[in-house]
Formats: structure tokens, C-alpha cells, sequence
């Protein structure tokens, strides 16, 4: 084959670095969102956390000034058939929910209600009430109180002062205590512990395991009941024996020498076999091990607080409902107003490197704040559609899809995904994430669709008011949600089941 050179003309869509930065912040959650301004604060020395309300550059986002369709949409016959069913049903009067939820600049981003367009360098960034410092503040935060807590180990620790012992026991015991996992258990055995220590020395090793074993039962007797222990059962029978000396108690123990599967089957009649006792002995034996704890050191664990900090709320505004940003997570960033004039004056290739510098401080700016201004765009348009949800609860939510949003604000489904990921809304309801609100439809008798979301909280409160000693089946729940006029198949019905972590009916059956 002949080898030339050709021209070929072609178009291809390309993504410019500050496009690639918009999309990027759009997908961060708040935590994610505050830890990549507080990075660009240090690498870009023309960012600076602005202390005053400064004005916004405007991004010509016509949709932006849309007013929500204040429109009160049917509802579909078989949703609104559930929600008549719904226990709590709001105060007359709210049928006709009004949404003022504008998502202006003014109702979002200044609180006089004034926005200024075209700022100079010194008045880029949003306008966000500064966080207040808590350094002057007599209550004590999350996490201060969170390391303020008291450890397993420490708590252990401090037993140990009170027992008379010698140096060896006490080194054996302290090092036991530090070989306990979060859950109070000794994972390790004495054996490889003492192996451990010993090294290549096996009599050393031999005369470090006996002397664990004995320190090892000071460490089982003390509080909370069930510490150091090597296995679920050994915890269970340490606990019984604080337990009064009764038929049950004895049961329990016996029951704990048995394979655990036995117990967590609840096999009433081969437990009873194995360990020869009644069956009404057995069951209370059952009851009994119920109320241990199988982990008796998750009390003292320091669990980390996730707190979930909103990024939209909704309040209830005369008949209806307005939709706004939480002014805590909207950073307060503008561009250095001294930095900025002096580069006017300097100029050179250096001059250069700078103003692309603050080029960039510009641009990351602008893109905090469209981040914002979709967020809210989004969140409007969510609560126009699922209005119903502020009115009745999750039992009348709609079905939506990410398309319905796109196509109704212009917006790529790739977008809207991106927004409705780790961003939460606040709600009378409690907070929830945006995703929450999207659900995919169940046919109905009536030809209408119903809400997956809507048929999830219908299955609970079935399950909730059924009888403990007789629980639905899930072929009985599917046969339920036909008469309310759902068609949901029992396999959909366990599914659901599974994600609202809802054990089978067998595991819900009361002895």
C-alpha cells in the first residue's frame, strides 16, 4: 500500500480545564467541597475567605429567575388511595401546597435581597454568613465530647488498680487488656499471643500461655460482663453467671455449650434434646440469652459523629413550602483585592504565570457558585414535583426519574445525578438525600403508577402493625398491596423487604 499525507477537517467537543473543575466540584459532597477550598486557599495566594456579604458575579443562567409552576398536580388515584390510608394526615387546608421556592439570586445568596452585577476583583465569591467560632462557647463540641469518652481499655485499666498484684500479673494483664478488639473480645489466642512475646523460646512460650490463661480469668471477671472473651458463647455464659440460679439461667447455659446455629434458628425442639430441658425452660432460655449483650465493648468504642450537614432547606412558608440554600456550607471566597492591583502593574513572564493564577481563583469562584445555583435549581424543581411528600409524608410520594428533572430544566441526566449524590436535603420530614426523592413506578389496577419509595413505607407500616406471633409472609404483603391496587410480585416484595432490613417472617415470629 502506497503511503501520503492527507488534510482532514473534523469537529470534536472538548472539555476545557474549567469546565472539567465545574463538574468536578458539582459531584463533591460538603465535607469533600470544604476540603478542596481550604487546598485552593493554600495553593492559590489570590483566594482569601472573605468576612463581609460581597456581591456575586450572575452566570446568565436564565432558568435561575424561572418561578416554580405554582400548579397543584393530580395525584395519582392509586397514591392517593395510600395516602388516605396514612395515619398522620396533615391539617386541612394544605390540598393546594404552594412551592415559593424561586431559586433567585436574591433568595438564595443575599440576604438584604440586593444583587449587584459585574463586581471588581475585590467582590468575587458568594456571600455566606460567617461560621461563628466556638472557641469562647461554654458548650463543648461533638468531638470533643466524642474524645472525652472513656475507653475499654482505659476503663479496664483503671479495675486493675484495685487488685493486688504482682509485677508479672500485672504486665500480663495489662497486655491482655491491650490485646482486646473494639468488641471486648481476645481475637488472638493465648497460644499465638504468648508465641508472640516468647519468640523462638518454646518453654518461655509454654510457661507464657499458663500464666495468660490464669490472668485471663481476673481480666473475664470484670465489668462489663462478657469482657475478654475468645467467642460468642464463652461471652454468653460469662454474663449468665451473673444471672440468679433458676431453671432458665441453667437452660441458657446449657444452650450456650450447643452449636450457635441451633440457637440462632431458634430450634426449640432440638435444643431442648441436647440439652434436657423443657421446651418452655428452652424458650425462656432464649428470652434470657435475648437480653445479653453479645458485644459488651461497642459501649465504650469513641463511634466518629457523621454529622449530615444539609445543603438545601425547606420551610414551611405560609400554605407552602420555600426552597433555600443552607448558608453554612456556601463558602465566603473572594479574590485579593492587593494582590489583584499589583499584578495590573507588573507585567512579564512572571507577570504571566500570576495572572493565570488569578484567572484561576476567578474561575474557581464562579464555579462554587454555579455548583450552588444548579444545586437549587434542582432541589425546586424536586419539590414541585413531589409536593405531595411535604403534605402527606413518604407514603404519597411520586414516581420520578433523573430524566423528568433534566427535561424539565435543560439539564444533562449525567448532571442531575451528579447533583443528587451526597447532597441532603432538610425537610419537615427529617434530612434525606436528594436521590431519595427519585423512585421508579409500580402499575396499578387504574392504569396510574405508584411510587416505589411510597410502596417501601407501605410494606413497613404493614409489617409494623402486623402480629408478633403470626408476621406476614411476603406472598401475604404482595396480596395486600393488591387490594390497596398495587401490582408488586413477591419477589419485588422481598426485595424491598431486604432494603428496608427487615428480617423474614421467621426471624420476626415471637416464641
Amino acid at each position: 500500500m502506497k503511503q501520503g499525507l492527507s488534510l482532514r477537517v473534523s469537529q470534536h467537543l472538548a472539555l476545557t480545564p474549567q469546565l472539567q473543575q465545574s463538574i468536578r466540584l458539582l459531584q463533591l459532597s460538603t465535607l469533600e467541597l470544604s476540603q478542596e477550598v481550604e487546598q485552593m486557599l493554600d495553593e492559590n495566594p489570590f483566594l482569601e475567605l472573605a468576612e463581609e456579604a460581597a456581591p456575586r458575579e450572575e452566570f446568565g443562567l436564565a432558568q435561575a429567575d424561572t418561578p416554580v409552576s405554582q400548579d397543584n398536580h393530580e395525584f395519582e388515584s392509586a397514591t392517593d388511595s395510600i395516602a388516605a390510608g396514612a395515619e398522620d394526615t396533615r391539617a386541612e387546608g394544605q390540598n393546594d401546597l404552594e412551592v415559593s421556592s424561586e431559586p433567585r439570586l436574591e433568595d438564595s445568596w443575599d440576604e438584604d435581597g440586593s444583587v449587584e452585577a459585574a463586581p471588581d476583583d475585590s467582590e468575587w465569591g458568594g456571600d455566606a454568613p460567617p461560621r461563628k467560632s466556638n472557641a469562647d462557647d461554654s458548650e463543648a463540641e461533638a468531638s470533643d465530647l466524642a474524645s472525652s469518652q472513656e475507653s475499654l481499655q482505659e476503663h479496664l485499666h483503671r479495675q486493675a488498680l484495685g487488685l493486688r498484684l504482682s509485677d508479672e500479673d500485672k504486665a500480663a494483664l495489662h497486655f491482655l487488656i491491650e490485646s482486646l478488639n473494639d468488641d471486648g473480645y481476645l481475637e488472638d489466642s493465648l497460644a499465638s499471643l504468648a508465641a508472640g512475646l516468647a519468640g523462638d523460646d518454646l518453654e518461655q512460650a509454654e510457661e507464657l500461655e499458663q500464666h495468660f490463661a490464669m490472668v485471663l480469668k481476673l481480666l473475664q471477671h470484670m465489668e462489663p460482663a462478657g469482657v475478654g472473651a475468645r467467642h460468642l458463647a464463652e461471652c454468653l455464659s460469662l454474663q449468665l453467671l451473673d444471672c440468679k440460679n433458676t431453671e432458665e439461667a441453667r437452660a441458657a447455659q446449657a444452650i450456650c455449650r450447643q452449636p450457635m446455629e441451633l440457637l440462632a434458628k431458634r430450634d426449640v425442639k432440638r435444643l431442648a434434646h441436647l440439652c434436657g430441658f423443657g421446651e418452655t425452660a428452652i424458650k425462656g432460655a432464649i428470652a434470657l440469652i435475648g437480653r445479653l449483650d453479645p458485644k459488651p465493648g461497642r459501649r465504650f468504642v469513641n463511634v466518629e459523629r457523621n454529622l449530615i450537614v444539609p445543603d438545601v432547606i425547606v420551610v414551611k412558608s405560609g400554605r407552602g413550602f420555600k426552597v433555600q440554600l443552607n448558608s453554612d456550607v456556601m463558602p465566603r471566597l473572594r479574590v485579593h483585592d492587593i494582590y489583584a492591583n499589583a499584578i495590573k502593574q507588573h507585567k512579564g513572564q512572571n507577570g504571566q504565570a500570576l495572572q493565570q493564577r488569578l484567572q484561576e481563583a476567578r474561575w474557581f469562584i464562579k464555579n462554587i457558585q454555579q455548583r450552588f445555583d444548579t444545586i437549587l435549581r434542582v432541589s425546586s424543581a424536586i419539590v414541585e414535583r413531589q409536593k405531595n411528600f411535604f403534605t402527606h409524608g413518604e407514603l404519597a410520594m411520586r414516581p420520578l426519574v433523573l430524566r423528568e428533572i433534566a427535561d424539565e430544566l435543560g439539564l444533562h441526566e449525567s448532571t442531575i445525578s451528579r447533583v443528587t449524590t451526597a447532597k441532603y436535603m432538610s425537610t419537615p420530614y427529617g434530612t434525606f438525600e436528594l436521590k431519595y426523592f427519585f423512585g421508579s413506578a409500580l402499575g396499578t389496577e387504574t392504569g396510574g403508577n405508584a411510587s416505589s419509595t411510597a410502596v417501601r413505607a407501605l410494606i413497613k407500616q404493614f409489617v409494623a402493625s402486623e402480629s408478633a406471633k403470626k408476621p406476614l409472609s411476603d406472598n401475604q404483603i404482595s396480596e395486600m398491596l393488591k387490594e390497596q391496587g398495587i401490582e408488586c410480585a413477591r419477589r419485588t416484595v422481598a426485595k424491598y423487604r431486604e432494603a428496608l432490613r427487615i428480617a423474614p417472617a421467621n426471624l420476626r415470629k415471637s416464641l
